[in-house]
């Protein structure tokens, strides 16, 4: 019995602009926002890591936050500033599926740790009396885990669901880079 799908070993993704200078253009505009994002981050996990007196619930937690979001961006825009750069849209089929676990991965660990952050600052506000024994470093270090935890095991499924199903609509993704939805 044949099948009605055919195997793609690459996807196309959707490209900035057609013209060679306005693509050179994005290139250095997204240049600079990594570059940004890389040093703004950088700075904060430094800063946390070696002064002592950051050594607490809430910058631990900012410390997680950092690292989060530098590996979300950098699942995406470094293969879009390539494909810009080099003025091709094509990715692999692998190359996909790692960019879709990775940031799904990150993004939903970053959700994760953005609400144990407010539970952090209602426990600090609401009950300060009771702040070191809620959240003491094995606490915010399971919790920290928890969210990790979360992000990937949700990520592994829906990235396995997403490519165990026969693509129906060809190898072209109309969006910059890939994403659950657009496969």
């Amino acid at each position: 019995k044949m099948s009605n799908s055919s195997s793609t070993t690459y996807f196309l993704l959707l490209a900035f602009a057609d013209s060679r200078e306005l693509q050179l253009l994005y290139f250095w505009i997204f240049l600079g926002i990594y570059l940004a994002s890389l040093l703004g981050n950088g700075l904060i996990i430094t800063t946390i890591a070696c002064d002592h007196h950051l050594h607490t619930p809430m910058y631990f937690f900012l410390l997680n936050l950092s690292v989060l979001d530098l590996g979300s961006i950098s699942t995406s825009l470094p293969k879009t500033m390539a494909n810009t750069l080099w003025n091709t849209r094509a990715i692999s089929h692998a190359g996909c599926a790692a960019q879709i676990f990775l940031f799904a991965a990150l993004v939903g660990a970053e959700i994760s740790l953005l609400t144990i952050m407010a539970y952090d600052r209602y426990v600090a506000i609401c009950k300060p009396l009771h702040y070191g024994t809620l959240l003491g470093s094995r606490a915010c270090v399971h919790m920290a885990a928890a969210a990790w935890a979360s992000g990937f095991l949700n990520s592994l499924l829906h990235t396995a669901n997403t490519f165990s199903l026969p693509l129906c609509q060809g190898n072209t993704v109309n969006q910059f880079f890939c994403e659950v939805p657009q496969i």
